[in-house]
């Protein structure tokens, strides 16, 4: 039997990460991320799982954004029962993302169940529940970076810092084929970017047969984009503001650009450029996420505030 790979997402659109990886030993799965986008990227969530989660033995996760995570509950309600394996800052990051993403699901159901009750037809059903999230939750398991793991048989795996959110990860995967030939692989996740606050570049090693890499602005010219630029325009903004006597509200993703972002204003405090009366993170999932960032700020690669300085 040889080694087999097929794409059961990001193929044709960019959300919807999941690789399904089958070999002599058995099966796995590398993400399961929810669909996001317009309408009709939406809908492939409500698709039946085109293989049975109950034949899978494992899960690899490279890290915890919902387009790489966001199916995972839906998986174990279908019958998944095997453990899923990730870096112990993606697997707190999951601890308050999974229930976050279900309460979507249970809301919008309800929502169009009414639009549905007033003509008349069945409720709507959520693609998955708060009790999935936790069910998933329950199958957790944390490796280290650069340690081998074995999650299966004929199957080893080592996970690489990405450099893209707290506890992200390249999956270096080595599975042997029905000849006891090893195949190696090494699946990407989300890299980058190349300027960031907390951790060091990419890593990993050379020497692959298989490369599954993300692209998703791989065929486009991006201007470069420095930190000090960053630091600069973002003081701009909030001394202009601050001048004009107004308040400055500033609209940014719950995970990892919240955390970017009161990191850059402390730093600006810290070094007298800017001199906010007050700072509020008026966000409840944002506040969880920011304590995952504090219980693992020793592996910040972070000269300039430090981990004993966390910004309030």
């Amino acid at each position: 039997m040889t080694v087999t790979l097929q794409f059961h997402g990001a193929a044709g659109t960019v959300t919807g990460s999941c690789y399904r990886v089958t070999h002599p030993g058995g099966q796995f799965l590398v993400d399961c991320g929810l669909f996001q986008g317009n309408k009709s990227v939406r809908a492939l969530n409500l698709k039946p799982t085109p293989f049975n989660p109950g034949a899978i033995d494992f899960l690899l996760l490279t890290h915890a954004h919902i387009d790489h995570a966001g199916l995972l509950p839906k998986l174990y309600k279908e019958g998944f029962k095997g453990e899923m394996w990730m870096t112990g800052p993606t697997a707190g990051l999951l601890e308050y993302l999974l229930p976050d993403s279900a309460g979507i699901q249970e809301s919008e159901a309800e929502r169009e169940s009414r639009k549905r009750g007033r003509r008349g037809n069945e409720p709507a059903q959520p693609l998955y529940t708060m009790i999935d999230a936790e069910e998933a939750l329950k199958h957790r398991q944390t490796t280290q970076y650069y340690e081998w793991i074995e999650p299966g048989p004929g199957v080893r795996a080592r996970f690489w810092n990405a450099g893209h959110i707290i506890g992200s990860a390249s999956i270096e995967v080595q599975v042997k084929d029905g000849e006891g030939k090893t195949i190696s692989i090494m699946f990407s996740g989300d890299v980058g970017p190349d300027e960031k606050v907390f951790y060091k570049e990419p890593e990993g090693p050379a020497g692959f047969d298989y490369i599954l890499s993300e692209s998703t602005y791989g065929g486009r010219e991006r201007e470069d984009y420095s930190l000090e630029k960053r630091r600069t325009d973002l003081k701009r903004e909030i001394n202009g503001a601050l001048e004009r006597g107004g308040n400055l509200v500033i609209p940014t993703f719950a995970v990892e650009r919240s955390q970017e972002l009161l990191h850059d204003i402390g730093y600006l405090i810290k070094s007298g450029e800017i001199d906010p009366q007050l700072v509020f993170l008026d966000s409840p999932l944002a506040s969880k996420v920011t304590s995952v960032y504090r219980k693992y700020a020793k592996m910040f690669d972070d000269v300039q505030l430090g981990a004993e300085e966390p910004v309030q």
